[in-house]
C-alpha cells in the first residue's frame, strides 16, 4: 500500500502521542539528586554494530558505571521514546524525532552526540546500476528502503525531493518502507525496492561486492553535521548528575579515541567486543568502519544541529515552532570533556 504524505504525518504524530502519555509524572525535584544514584544504565544495541558506549565501557571510561543490554532496536524514535518511558536510562535518535518527542512535552533532553556525517559516515540512497532512476522526480512511484519511518533517511530524503522541484501531492507518492537494515541490500538486489538507503558497514559492504550506485548522500545534501544526540530524562539527569557526567563524558571520550587511533586498531577493537558480548552477530561487516561521523569535539552539541529539525518540522506542519525552545532542548553540562569558557556549555 503507497505511503501517502498524510499517512506519514499520522507516523510522526505517534511521537507526540507517546510523549504525552509519559510526560506526566516524570519530573523530580532536586531533593533526590546525588542520593542513591544509579551505578547501572539499561540501554538498547544495535546488531553487528559497537555504539561509542559499547566502546567507552570497552575501554575503561565508564569507570564504575555498567552497561545493561536490554536487547536491539533499528529505530531511533522508538529508542528513545523507551529512553521517554523509563524502559532504558538512555537512548538516541536522529535530532529531528528528539525535537518531535520534545515539542509533544516529553521530559527529555540531549546530553551529547553521537553520530552523524562526513567524508566518511553517511548514508547513501543506492539504485541498481542499470535502474533509469537518476533523478528527484524519478522517484514518484517508487520504493525506497530505509530502517524506520519519521526518522533521518525520511528526512534526507523529503529534502532531496524538495530540492528536486517537486511538489507536496507529489512527494506523498514516492513510498517510503520500512526494511531492516541487514536486509536493505539483498531487498534492493532482488527489485523488492526500487532504492536502498545504507549507511556505514552495510554501505561499504554493498559497494564493494558491486552492481549498485549512488543517487545522492546526506553528506552531499548537508555536508558534515551531527544527526543525532542520546536523550536522559530531566528526572534521571535530575537523581543521577554523577552517572550522567560519567556517562556522557566516557562518551565523548570514547568518539575522540575513534578519531585518534588507527582505523585497524579501532576495527580490531570492535570486532572483539562484538565477539565477547556473545549476541549471535556477524562481526565480518565491521571490517568496513570508518567513522561515528560526530562533527564537534567530543560529541558537543552546539545547538544548530537541533535548529536545523525544528526548522524542517515546522515547514512540514508537524510542530509549531514555539512548541519548542532550543536552550530547553539540550545541555552540554554532563559532557566533562569541555572546556569551561565553551559557549556551548549549556543549551544556550
Amino acid at each position: 500500500m503507497a505511503t501517502t504524505a498524510s499517512t506519514r504525518r499520522q507516523f510522526l504524530s505517534l511521537l507526540g502521542l507517546s510523549a504525552v502519555a509519559v510526560s506526566c509524572g516524570t519530573s523530580a525535584s532536586g531533593a533526590s539528586a546525588a542520593k542513591n544514584q544509579t551505578k547501572t544504565l539499561r540501554y538498547q544495541g544495535w546488531a553487528g554494530q559497537v555504539t561509542p558506549p559499547e566502546l567507552a565501557q570497552d575501554l575503561g571510561y565508564l569507570e564504575d558505571v555498567k552497561l545493561e543490554w536490554v536487547g536491539n532496536t533499528i529505530s531511533g524514535p522508538q529508542d528513545i521514546q523507551t529512553a521517554a518511558t523509563g524502559q532504558v536510562d538512555f537512548g538516541g535518535a536522529f535530532n529531528g524525532a528528539v525535537v518531535k518527542l520534545a515539542a509533544n512535552n516529553a521530559p527529555i533532553k540531549s546530553v551529547i552526540s553521537y553520530y552523524g556525517a562526513d567524508k566518511h559516515a553517511y548514508n547513501g540512497f543506492y539504485v541498481l546500476e542499470d535502474s533509469p532512476i537518476r533523478s528527484a522526480r524519478d522517484l514518484i512511484g517508487k520504493k525506497v528502503g530505509m530502517n524506520t519511518l519519521g526518522a533521518h533517511s525520511e528526512a534526507m530524503l523529503d529534502i532531496y525531493l524538495q530540492r528536486g522541484g517537486l511538489s507536496r501531492a507529489d512527494i506523498g507518492k514516492v513510498e517510503p518502507l520500512v526494511v531492516p537494515p541487514v536486509n536493505t541490500e539483498q531487498s534492493l538486489r532482488q527489485k523488492q525496492i526500487d532504492v536502498a538507503v545504507l549507511g556505514g558497514i552495510l554501505r561499504d559492504k554493498a559497494l564493494a561486492a558491486g552492481g549498485i550506485r549512488p543517487l545522492f548522500t546526506d553528506y552531499e545534501l548537508l555536508g558534515a553535521f551531527s544527526a543525532g544526540t542520546y536523550v536522559m530524562t530531566d528526572r534521571f539527569l535530575t537523581r543521577n548528575p554523577d552517572t550522567a557526567r560519567t556517562f556522557v563524558t566516557a562518551v565523548g571520550r570514547a568518539i575522540d579515541w575513534s578519531r585518534a587511533t588507527d582505523r585497524d586498531e579501532v576495527i580490531a577493537r570492535m570486532t572483539e567486543i562484538v565477539k565477547k558480548r556473545g549476541r549471535n552477530e556477524d562481526a565480518e561487516p565491521l571490517k568496513y568502519w570508518r567513522s561515528y561521523g560526530v562533527a564537534e569535539k567530543s560529541g558537543l552539541i552546539t545547538g544548530k544541529e537541533l535548529q536545523l529539525w525544528i526548522d524542517w518540522l515546522a515547514e512540514r506542519g508537524d510542530i509549531q515552532k514555539d512548541q519548542v525552545t532550543l536552550s530547553d532542548l539540550y545541555t552540554n553540562e554532563f559532557n566533562g570533556n569541555r572546556k569551561p569558557s565553551s559557549p556551548t556549555e549549556s543549551g544556550s
